[in-house]
């Protein structure tokens, strides 16, 4: 009895190991791809503080989401971001731009102490997925903001680039599409490189104290008046 036993506990231990491998299979990590940037090579070039970068909320997480045909996203069952997708954003805008402008004086907001930006720029990506039979979508808007606090530039964004199906090939469509962003970026920026610089409004001089007035003469003083004495008396009745 115990032989007969012996070869179903181990066909039942093997199922269920087969069952736990199954379960606990390698999830892939997923980056965006930040292409080949060039390395910039002036160090007095275009000063541009980039941000703050708003995602949308649903973006700011690990859980890589898949568009469905109806509109709807479900979390990817076979991979995920490798860290902060929000993180990886700002990267690939700031080396992009970066290298676009040849500039090293692009900076991520917040700048540091005594950093003077020629432009900053305000951006917001409501939108950046994709899905097994769905395009990848980056939806995204920027204003430019110059040095004296004026709006340069506010435009909308709507970009869409296809891919093979898979998810390494849905993340690579992401990344191509912020790298086309950065592209349209520069390109709103370069303009803006040669402002006229600000010209110091002049201080008016410190006013002078008044002169202290002439005091004014002395009345002469009266005198008091003083009793006057008689030898007259006065009588009652």
């Amino acid at each position: 009895m115990t032989a007969l036993r012996l070869p179903f506990i181990l066909l039942l231990v093997g199922v269920l190991g087969l069952a736990g491998c199954s379960v606990h299979q390698p999830v892939s990590l997923y980056q965006l791809d930040a292409g080949s940037p060039v390395q910039p090579a002036q160090n007095a070039g275009m000063a541009v503080l980039l941000g703050p970068v708003t995602v949308a909320d649903y973006l700011q997480r690990e859980t890589l989401l898949q568009r469905q045909p109806d509109g709807s996203l479900q979390a990817s069952t076979d991979g995920r971001w490798a860290g902060s997708l929000s993180s990886d954003i700002d990267q690939l805008l700031l080396r992009q731009v970066a290298g676009r402008l040849d500039s090293q004086r692009v900076v991520l907001a917040p700048a540091t102490v005594g950093f003077t930006p020629d432009v900053q720029v305000l951006l917001t990506i409501t939108r950046l997925d994709s899905g097994e039979k769905q395009p990848a979508i980056l939806d995204a808007q920027w204003r430019l903001i110059d040095r004296r606090g004026q709006v340069r530039d506010n435009r909308i964004i709507h970009l869409q680039e296809q891919h093979a199906g898979t998810t390494a090939a849905q993340v690579q469509a992401q990344g191509v599409l912020l790298q086309r962003l950065a592209e349209q970026l520069s390109v709103a920026l370069k303009p803006l490189a040669n402002q006229p610089p600000i010209a110091e409004v002049p201080r008016k001089p410190a006013a002078k104290a008044p002169a202290p007035a002439v005091e004014q003469e002395k009345q002469p003083k009266i005198p008091m008046a003083a009793p006057i004495r008689t030898d007259m008396e006065v009588f009652r009745f």
